[in-house]
């Protein structure tokens, strides 16, 4: 079908002819392919000649819906060349299987290099302009390394346009990457200051975590802010996975910061899985499988972190700490096992000699009708053996035993030691926010009021695990020898992230 188009007002004097053609009426066709191919570029462009052809279209009263030739494919704009990279390397395993993923770096490097190509092909025309500096920059900032010719396409970028929020964030990223903490923030919130946006947000909370602090209370309030970003983040985009793993990342370091309050742990752990839920990509972040695994092991979900960590490595073969941690988190279940199984090795005779020695006297002020425990309850606390304490809290008891071994493995979160009663049960304790200097030796006489019980079974891989332990949230709750434990025997846990690894 021939329509001939006439724009009669000053602005369009020429006259245009156009070939609107279904595929079987080709052969009628008088105009060049080639020519038919722009005006359906233009069309699928949102030019002006495709409002030009809809007005007369309309005016003609054409029914028939009609397509045009093939259009072969089109140059990307700038943008949107640069928004495929990051598509790339975002969604790697949602086009490569995870037996493919030692390979994501080189193949991400490659589709730099191809981009990078495609961009240098424009920048005699574009090389003045902003936005091409700004699609430079983004580009070499997919690389995981600072690149100082990022840093001055960006820099160049903001300079000639002051207002772009996507230069500012970008080199806030370059700043970051070379170590310059207060460069990244100041681009982060100058960002800020030209339109609020979750990625100056997110990149914000990051940052101040990693601030260096002049004391625990500065620390601490810094942490604070970078929950309030990570939310503000995710309000603005409930969609975006990126922002509520970052909400997860902050509800840990506020976990850790202050006081181990179990709802900071729900709530991150809250936020990781709405991540997953909302972005299939998220659950291909390395990062997100070990930070969790992380919050997983201190809350003694021993299994979830064995199989996060062995997830981040898969992920990301060339980074090393993910395998350690779950080398080091089996090899203690080992250890403990096997010490649990042999009461620490002790001799028969030696460990008689020892309980024979163990007596209510031991309790301390766990005997005293005064005796506040950890929950609030006042009142005396009745001794029991282990094998009667229940799964869970047991209140108005305590456990009364001998240190027979004790612990102390790479990477921990908690000392932990064996604590064997008069029947001659063994069980082992975790204690956590202990400092440094403390620790309990084998024949020391422990109480452990209240003691908050748990069954272990785990597996991972081909190996299996199976015991019971006693929690212990801080070296305060416990009587060692029959006194309290001072102040300066805690010290608060902590996580630490590597830069950029969220």
């Amino acid at each position: 079908m021939f329509c001939q188009l006439n724009k009669t007002k000053k602005r369009w004097r020429s006259m245009f002819t156009v070939v609107l053609t279904c595929p079987k009426e080709q052969e009628k066709c008088k105009l060049p392919p080639e020519v038919c191919w722009h005006i359906g570029a233009s069309i699928s462009n949102g030019s002006w000649l495709s409002q030009f052809l809809s007005v007369f279209l309309t005016d003609l009263k054409i029914d028939q819906i009609v397509t045009f030739l093939p259009l072969p494919p089109r140059a990307l704009p700038l943008q949107e060349l640069v928004d495929e990279l990051y598509n790339f390397r975002d969604c790697y395993f949602e086009t490569h299987g995870v037996e493919e993923a030692g390979r994501k770096q080189s193949d991400v490097a490659k589709e730099i290099e191809k981009t990078l190509k495609k961009l240098e092909e424009k920048e005699d025309h574009f090389k003045h302009k902003a936005e091409f500096l700004l699609q430079k920059g983004r580009c070499l900032n997919v690389a995981p390394d600072f690149s100082a010719v990022a840093e001055e396409c960006l820099s160049r970028a903001v300079k000639l346009e002051p207002g772009l929020v996507d230069g500012w964030n970008t080199l806030g990223e370059q700043y970051w990457k070379k170590g310059d903490l207060i460069g990244a923030k100041n681009c982060f919130t100058g960002a800020l200051q030209q339109s609020k946006n979750k990625v100056s947000l997110r990149n914000l909370s990051m940052v101040l975590r990693q601030l260096p602090a002049a004391d625990s209370a500065a620390h601490a309030k810094q942490v604070m802010e970078s929950v309030d970003m990570a939310r503000q983040a995710v309000q603005l985009d409930v969609t975006d996975g990126t922002s509520w793993y970052i909400l997860g990342n902050a509800n840990v370091s506020l976990f850790f910061s202050c006081g181990q309050n179990p709802q900071l742990s729900q709530q991150a752990l809250s936020a990781y899985a709405q991540s997953e839920k909302v972005d299939r990509a998220a659950s291909c972040y390395p990062e997100l499988h070990f930070n969790r695994s992380t919050l997983f092991q201190y809350e003694e979900m021993f299994s979830s972190a064995l199989g996060g960590y062995s997830r981040a490595a898969e992920l990301d073969p060339g980074w090393e700490e993910p395998l350690e941690r779950e080398k080091q988190l089996l090899e203690y279940l080992r250890k403990v096992t096997e010490l649990l199984q042999n009461k620490g090795k002790v001799k028969a005779r030696r460990l008689r000699t020892m309980l024979s020695n163990l007596s209510t006297s031991a309790l301390g002020p766990c005997s005293s009708p005064e005796f506040r425990s950890p929950t609030g309850r006042v009142g005396s606390l009745e001794p029991r053996t282990l094998s009667s304490l229940t799964q869970g809290h047991n209140a108005g008891v305590a456990a009364l035993g001998k240190v027979v071994f004790s612990l102390a493995s790479e990477g921990r979160m908690a000392f932990t030691f064996g604590m064997v009663d008069s029947e001659e049960t063994c069980i082992v304790v975790m204690v956590y926010n202990t400092a440094d200097s403390w620790g309990v030796l084998i024949g020391d006489s422990v109480v452990i009021p209240e003691p908050q019980v748990k069954r272990n079974s785990i597996t991972h891989k081909d190996e299996s695990f199976d015991f019971r332990s006693i929690r212990v949230d801080s070296p305060l709750l416990l009587i060692v020898n029959g006194k309290k434990q001072n102040v300066q025997s805690q010290l608060a846990a902590s996580v630490s992230y590597k830069p950029l690894s969220e």
